[in-house]
């Protein structure tokens, strides 16, 4: 069977406490992207587990790959046969937009499909929670507020519908342990919770992601990026997670040949589904 992951934009994304164990408590609202996906093939195997994937080089051994991970989990509690998981990878890694997180809840539901395990949202989303704080959202797939270390999921009433969505990532990466060590927890200015009643006209100036004053610092053409974005229509832009893609919303298409220079480039209208 065959399954489609797709990824996922932060509006928002505030670091309002740390625990004592040193993750970091978030507020953000996690949005999908419908169009850019990459695409997952599970089968049974006769022979052992096998691991595979195309397009996009996947630069992690097979053990630390998500994919395998979410397999593990579930195997380790519902015992398994052993399957073939073929990886077509369009999402670029490292870009903050959830790729990896969206890959391991796509196999999470493949493999509930495949063996008629029966298992509920609610579950898979505990099981989620153990492979990375973005994967709950990516069972869900709908606009929500992620709140806690990310997993805390609630629906929140927002739409892009009709907008355009440009996503820009450049040839750098962020680390994600390095861009926590660089952030100081504090109460957000806006609570994402009343995103409805904000128009988009007034994001700018309101919605914020904490990570883009510390990482803009480190790669000042995230700035550029987003800057460039902004003088050429954009309505809001921001970085996506702890980087390193930067995100566009306008009312029409921004011209990409404008971005090419820096990468990857992706553009889609938002429907909803």
């Amino acid at each position: 069977m065959i399954y489609y992951s797709n990824c996922k934009i932060n509006i928002g994304l505030n670091v309002v406490s740390r625990y004592d164990d040193g993750f970091h408590a978030l507020s953000t609202i996690f949005y999908p992207v419908r169009g850019l996906r990459d695409a997952i093939e599970i089968v049974m195997s006769d022979g052992e587990t096998e691991f595979s994937s195309s397009g996009i080089e996947v630069d992690c051994p097979v053990e630390s790959n998500l994919c395998m991970k979410a397999y593990s989990l579930m195997k380790a509690n519902h015992h398994l046969p052993n399957v073939r998981i073929h990886l077509h990878k369009r999402v670029p890694m490292g870009a903050g937009i959830g790729g990896g997180s969206a890959n391991a809840a796509a196999v999470l539901i493949g493999l509930n499909d495949l063996f008629n395990l029966k298992l509920s949202n609610i579950q898979l989303i505990e099981y989620s929670n153990m492979l990375g704080s973005d994967v709950a959202f990516f069972v869900e797939n709908r606009p929500m507020l992620g709140e806690g270390r990310g997993g805390v999921l609630s629906a929140i009433n927002m739409s892009l519908e009709g907008y355009w969505l440009t996503i820009v990532k450049p040839d750098c990466s962020v680390s994600t342990a390095r861009a926590y060590s660089m952030i100081t927890p504090r109460l957000a200015k806006f609570q994402l919770s009343d995103i409805g009643q904000l128009p988009i006209s007034k994001w700018t100036d309101n919605i914020i992601n904490d990570f883009e004053e510390p990482i803009f610092s480190l790669h000042p053409i995230l700035h550029d990026i987003k800057t460039k974005l902004y003088s050429c229509g954009a309505l809001y832009s921001s970085m996506s997670g702890s980087g390193s893609s930067i995100y566009a919303i306008s009312c029409e298409p921004l011209d990409l040949s404008l971005f090419e220079q820096y990468g990857f480039c992706y553009q889609e209208k938002i429907i909803c589904e």
